[in-house]
């Protein structure tokens, strides 16, 4: 039995699970399996997710739910996270270690700590009469929300859910904030047609690089699109990011593809559609990852009040400048808020750390809102 936030996260953290989850998954199920007497299942894709009512309850008690959820795949690990196994010729394993009140490994941060967190709150909460806790711990949240995506088309619908990614120090230093919207991310691959010719005869073919340069201007030229949210503003962005193009130097080329970052920001889209007035140019879209609005106020200040009641800071609500599973869950139905001890700067470093303090106190926030939300 892990006694401690600390002692549960370092268990976690020493679990490779950048190129598979398999034995990350085994030991959150088994710890739950074996510390609470919840449903526990494995999807099939190895998500881990559990539920539990009172005591006095059955399972068709009520219709309301919160979930507490996080993700255990991580960035593949720095050569300084990793080292030989005690065998020679075994696999890797994890470098984790504790020093100056903070947890150093791959997955530290983001997010094996919050999940460590939100487990020990689940194993401890007694939720509200009627009222369904759920714990998930999704797979392939960094590769596009793989996880997440498939525990919904598959029936993940929780009313409510707290999202244990980064909110500390986002306001101001020392404090867990509660993120209410975070923007998402669009990547397209923009592609131009010409028709090739030799280089000596530029004028017998249609060059696709100026074509493609003419679609570059008018990326440049799109508005940003910005909501006003939790009295800032949230703003997107587009830029282009890499371009192919070409075969040989006297050749003129008949295609050209570059690709373009979308940040998008909750109900708006830039408009691709600009590119349409240029012939022989098309895009597709590659990725396209939500973001997320939590526009139920009452949940809002319950989580809020729950933050606050677990800190001596005063926590503020914040918004986030990048994807994460919250924006399939809201764009799912549920409605959504961020908290969780990640800090800016931390997450996929070479020197990844979460801070034990903070560990605590989200852990504290995960019980309080566990034990009287719904309500």
């Amino acid at each position: 039995m892990s006694a401690t936030v600390a002692e549960l996260t370092r268990e976690l953290v020493a679990v490779p699970s950048h190129e598979d989850e398999t034995a990350a998954g085994d030991a959150i199920e088994a710890w739950l399996r074996e510390e609470t007497t919840a449903r526990v299942r494995r999807d099939a894709v190895g998500n881990v997710i559990a539920r539990k009512r009172r005591e006095d309850e059955d399972e068709t008690s009520g219709d309301d739910s919160l979930a507490l959820v996080g993700h255990h795949d991580v960035v593949p690990p720095d050569e300084a996270q990793i080292r030989d196994g005690p065998e020679s010729g075994s696999e890797l394993e994890y470098v984790v270690e504790e020093r100056d009140g903070r947890i150093y490994g791959r997955g530290a941060a983001d997010m094996k700590g919050a999940v460590a967190a939100a487990m020990l709150a689940f194993r401890d909460a007694t939720p509200p009469e009627g009222c369904e806790l759920v714990f998930a711990s999704f797979v392939g949240e960094e590769i596009g929300g793989v996880g997440a995506r498939h525990a919904i088309e598959e029936g993940f619908a929780p009313d409510y859910a707290v999202v244990g990614e980064g909110s500390t120090n986002y306001s101001k230093p020392g404090v867990t904030d509660v993120v209410v919207a975070h923007r998402g991310r669009r990547g397209i691959t923009v592609t131009a047609h010409g028709v090739a010719s030799h280089a000596s005869e530029p004028a017998a073919g249609e060059n696709a690089i100026y074509r493609a340069t003419d679609a570059i201007d008018r990326v440049r030229d799109l508005e940003f699109p910005a909501v006003d949210v939790a009295g800032e503003t949230l703003s997107g962005s587009v830029v282009v990011t890499e371009i192919d193009g070409g075969s040989a130097i006297n050749v003129v080329p008949e295609r050209c593809s570059f690709t373009v970052d979308e940040r998008t920001v909750p109900g708006e889209r830039a408009d691709l559609e600009a590119l349409a007035e240029i012939p022989d140019v098309e895009w597709t879209i590659d990725q396209d990852l939500p973001p997320m609005e939590c526009t139920d106020e009452a949940f809002v200040d319950h989580v809020l009040a729950a933050a606050r009641n677990s800190q001596s800071n005063d926590p503020e609500l914040v918004t986030k400048p990048h994807a994460t599973d919250a924006g399939w869950l809201s764009e799912a139905g549920t409605a959504c808020v961020i908290c969780g001890p990640s800090e800016p700067g931390e997450a996929h470093t070479r020197d990844e750390s979460v801070s034990i303090a903070v560990l605590e106190r989200c852990q504290e926030t995960y019980r309080r809102v566990a034990e009287s939300w719904p309500r």
